[in-house]
């Protein structure tokens, strides 16, 4: 989805998926905009609008170890908005669930990858 929304955007942004068993909780996906600023976004699905965010001990460390930089929790909810959430945010969303941290950006269907991705990519 990422991948295709990033096609659309027009923007030339590397994507790398990471899968890391040597370092647990790195985001899934890292991103090189390109200005060669890097930011990561933890992909997640919600069950609902305001339930807790199924994130793990391990994510939730390094998102908040990593709070002051470029990463996000990119969260798609029943309804298939994509909300954008700060890492900084991961321990509020992870106790209290979605409803009591506000999102810094929710795309709704058809989705505006632009703004998606200015948001989670600037061009420096």
């Amino acid at each position: 989805m990422i991948s295709d929304g990033l096609r659309s955007s027009g923007r030339k942004i590397e994507t790398t998926r990471l899968e890391s068993w040597a370092l647990p909780g790195v985001p899934d996906v890292l991103l090189c905009g390109e200005s060669g600023i890097f930011s990561f976004l933890e992909l997640k699905v919600a069950k609902s609008s305001v339930g807790k965010l199924d994130l793990s001990p391990h994510q939730v460390a390094w998102l908040s170890r990593h709070a002051s930089g470029p990463a996000f929790i990119i969260v798609r909810d029943g309804s298939l908005d994509i909300s954008v959430y700060a890492g900084a945010d991961a321990v509020d969303l992870r106790m209290d669930g979605l409803a009591a941290v506000e999102a810094l950006a929710v795309f709704p269907e058809p989705y505006d990858w632009e703004s998606f991705f200015r948001l989670t990519s600037p061009a420096g």
